[in-house]
């Protein structure tokens, strides 16, 4: 088990739950567009966002962003050790940093002397785009852990020993096999992603699958899907890993693939049924099938469900029929049997 680093009021490591985090990609000097983001992120479930520091102008927005925000606010810096410094100073929760481009010694040190004052953690590491030169003959995830480490060492000679670790790659094989290799080699905990993922169905089933395979094997605390487009579909993602896994409390929505049998759209269903629920922090099943036929009897270990039917569905609880309901009521009485079940009553 990995040591524990706090950021802000979120434990990571030591056992504690599997957070998820994001990172938004607005101006962060844009004051208000970054806090409406982080708004959104922070109502889809996120737990931590890291927001770029590339000027002194987003490093003093972060004053009044983290001011704002319900969640910690990382910050991301790269090159310029006072950027880090500044961010700290104006409230960031942790610094996402890689020693090795900062620069003399005496920067790090000044870096790790404000990062301990502020109680500020900071997340290093490699992804494959920042390998270490002195390891490039290396197989390309042991050059991955490697390289990382050599950031590690960097902050640990100049004291600092609060640090989390992530090791990236857009090849799903080298994000598991690197992080595996890591894992052996260091208590800190570990930041799990695979980078430049792209967008869509292939980020989504590269991050599930990478992610996923490493919390599978008990490693990693903290994870961070990559999806180019909007932000808040990371954490979609990422919380839907963790339910899958059940890593995470919260309402899991099953649907049928469909058959010549089907007599509702049950993918469009599946979704109104998804914005029904929300994001209820409460271990229920609900089932949305396509059909009376089978949709019961596939649905029964569900709390509740949905089987459609020519004019609407049918609304089971546990197996068991409760109503009949028209297309026209679905919402509402889907809703009220919901409200029903969550609140423990029927059977």
């Amino acid at each position: 088990m990995s040591g524990v680093v706090r950021v802000g009021d979120v434990l990571i490591g030591g056992g504690n739950p599997i957070t998820v985090q994001s990172m938004t990609n607005t101006k962060t000097s844009d004051v208000n567009k970054t806090v409406d983001q982080i708004k959104r992120l922070e109502d889809a479930g996120c737990d931590l966002v890291r927001v770029s520091v590339p000027d002194f102008e987003s490093a003093s927005a972060l004053k009044e962003i983290t001011s704002l925000s319900r969640i910690p606010v990382i910050a991301d810096i790269h090159f310029d050790y006072r950027l880090a410094v500044e961010s700290i100073k104006n409230g960031a929760a942790k610094v996402r940093i890689n020693p090795g481009n900062i620069g003399q010694d005496w920067k790090v040190k000044e870096t790790v002397k404000i990062a301990k004052e502020y109680g500020v953690p900071m997340r290093v590491g490699a992804n494959s785009g920042s390998l270490d030169k002195r390891f490039s003959s290396y197989e390309k995830p042991i050059a991955l852990a490697e390289s990382a480490l050599a950031q590690v060492k960097i902050l640990e000679s100049a004291g600092f020993e609060d640090i989390v670790i992530s090791l990236k790659s857009s090849s799903v094989i080298e994000t598991v096999e690197a992080n595996k290799y890591l894992y052996n080699k260091t208590d800190h905990p570990l930041h799990l992603g695979v980078t430049e993922a792209g967008f869509g169905l292939d980020s989504t089933v590269k991050s599930s699958v990478g992610i996923g395979t490493l919390l599978l094997d008990k490693i990693g605390d903290t994870i961070r899907v990559s999806m180019s487009g909007d932000p808040v579909q990371e954490i979609e993602v990422g919380l839907s890993i963790l339910r899958s896994l059940k890593l995470r409390r919260g309402v899991d929505v099953i649907s049928c693939p469909t058959c010549a049998r089907t007599e509702i759209d049950v993918e469009a269903l599946a979704r109104k049924v998804k914005s029904w629920v929300g994001n209820t922090d409460a271990d229920l099943s609900v089932a949305v099938m396509g059909c009376v036929v089978n949709g019961i009897g596939e649905g029964t270990e569900a709390d509740i469900g949905i089987a459609g039917t020519a004019s609407g569905g049918v609304i089971f609880v546990k197996g068991e029929i409760v109503e009949k309901v028209e297309r026209t009521d679905l919402e509402v009485r889907f809703r009220h049997w919901f409200k029903t079940v969550l609140s423990g009553g029927v059977g």
